[in-house]
């Protein structure tokens, strides 16, 4: 009986080693380019649509019983693209379904019921198509990395030592465990226009500790990663309905949701403060004006930053008289340093998180609602934004 145990014990614990994911880190992507119309990279697993814009690639990883945390780090560089761009790190979240991925390189078009307004294709879910999940939004630094040897120094402040040479984000992507395990599409996307562009490193860390399995069901992405995707002013227009399916009762329901907004020049979206409500079965879930005034701190990681002068006074220390005096002095005033919808330059945008509960099974209607400016000739308003939720 004793040896029936204890054989039992001994080949439970080998089974469980054999079988069990041991943490591991995975770099998906190592200094690959991205661009428009320039290098493509030598990793020859890497396929590039859009010009050289947006670059994704297949993956597989090993699947966790047991679930797993999941951090995605994602590190930018300039090629000699000096402006700031947004980004989006994404994943295909049913490689059976049509996406943006598979409608660009069969050259189909969108079907109907991904559209906002019967105008804004591949925006929304339909009954063959899903949005890529957004696994993180960024903004790309003012010329990071290629401009950083200090031969642009009499733009950097007194209080930076040197210009960075690169920047890198972490975001926990825990909740989006079942979108990159097993076999999956990711990828990243940069709105740059010029053939120098960047170059980033994509890694993604499993810890093997265990965590709950939580399905992902996409609402909305607005991004035009792609042709065939209109620049989304949409907003400006219409509030976005959006009806969601739900097979069985959930538990544990939240909504992700991460917005920017971009363009219209120095009185344009990016630079000007405009709420953003979501309903859920019209009910208030969401009302918030994005906005972020922290935008100086990552003046470090924007050489290029366009620099003005500004008068102001100041108070200091006289050495002579030991006391403080006024005088008026003239600072540097950075592009990057101005406060923006939800984004700086250098910087990454974490999803908004509301808890929804526990929700019934039956079709369920998202409102999205942003007064935005729309588009006027060269005035580019628009405001990208992307939603999912998980649950139990």
């Amino acid at each position: 009986m004793k040896l029936n145990t204890l054989f039992i014990l001994i080949f439970v614990f080998v089974f469980s080693t054999v079988h069990t994911q041991n943490p591991s880190n995975h770099l998906i992507f190592k200094k690959q380019p991205i661009n428009f119309g320039g290098d493509k990279g030598i990793d020859s697993k890497v396929v590039s649509l859009m010009n050289g814009r947006l670059v994704y690639k297949k993956v597989s990883i090993p699947k966790f019983k047991k679930g797993t945390d999941v951090k995605l780090k994602l590190t930018v560089r300039s090629n000699g693209d000096r402006w700031d761009k947004s980004g989006s790190c994404f994943v295909v979240t049913n490689p059976e379904k049509l996406s943006i991925l598979s409608i660009t390189e069969n050259n189909i078009k969108f079907p109907k019921d991904s559209y906002i307004d019967d105008k804004y294709a591949g925006f929304v879910s339909g009954e063959n198509y899903n949005p890529v999940v957004e696994l993180m939004r960024f903004m790309t630094p003012f010329g990071v990395g290629h401009y950083s040897d200090n031969k642009i120094q009499y733009r950097k402040p007194v209080y930076i030592p040197t210009w960075e040479k690169q920047v890198s984000w972490e975001h926990d992507i825990t909740h989006l465990e079942s979108l990159v395990v097993g076999t999956f599409y990711i990828g990243v996307w940069i709105d740059s226009w010029t053939t120098e562009g960047y170059n980033f490193d994509l890694e993604l860390n499993y810890s093997n500790r265990k965590q709950k399995k939580v399905t992902v069901l996409p609402i909305l992405n607005t991004i035009p990663y792609v042709n065939g995707q209109l620049l989304p002013d949409n907003f400006a227009h219409n509030t976005v309905m959006q009806t969601i399916h739900l097979k069985k009762d959930a538990k544990n329901v939240k909504l992700h949701y991460i917005t920017t907004g971009h363009g219209g020049h120095s009185g344009g979206d990016e630079f000007i403060k405009i709420k953003n409500t979501v309903f859920f079965n019209n009910k208030l879930v969401l009302d918030t004006i994005p906005w972020r005034d922290d935008c100086a701190s990552f003046r470090r990681f924007n050489p290029t930053s366009g620099v003005w002068i500004k008068k102001d006074s100041a108070s200091y220390i006289d050495f002579k008289t030991r006391s403080y005096k006024i005088k008026e002095i003239e600072e540097r005033l950075a592009s990057s340093d101005l406060s923006r919808s939800n984004w700086c330059p250098g910087s990454s945008v974490k999803p908004m998180v509301i808890n929804l509960g526990h929700v019934n099974a039956g079709y369920h209607l998202f409102k999205i609602n942003i007064p935005a400016t729309p588009v006027d000739g060269d005035k580019l308003n628009h405001w990208l934004v992307s939603a999912y939720i998980t649950y139990e």
